[in-house]
């Protein structure tokens, strides 16, 4: 059963890889700044295979109380990650590679 937290529900939460992607070229496919969801690259999108376009989730250990949506996807073989969205390639390199709990809102 949701629990409510803000202004949002707690649905379920569990561990993933969080990794983070920029808008270039060679990450991406020939519309960089279009997300699968059709909307355009900014702040607080995220991808990941495993959610619907448009869930709502939080990654508190990283980013506190802000609250990202899913409007892109990722590589086949990244089934099980969530790409955090940067504006830059070189802050998406600094990121690296982290594992940590997402939290999925209702």
């Amino acid at each position: 059963m949701p629990v409510k937290t803000g202004p949002y529900c707690f649905s379920w939460s569990r561990l993933a890889v969080i990794t983070a992607y920029s808008s270039s070229p060679d990450e991406t496919d020939s519309s960089p700044f279009i997300t699968a969801a059709g909307t355009r690259t900014r702040d607080g999108v995220i991808a990941a295979n495993f959610l619907n376009f448009g869930t709502r989730v939080k990654i508190p250990a990283l980013y506190g109380e802000k609250v990202f949506v899913v409007e892109d996807r990722m590589a086949a073989r990244n089934s099980g990650k969530v790409d955090v969205w940067m504006p830059s390639k070189s802050l998406a390199m600094q990121f690296g590679v982290k594992k940590a709990e997402i939290v999925v809102l209702d």
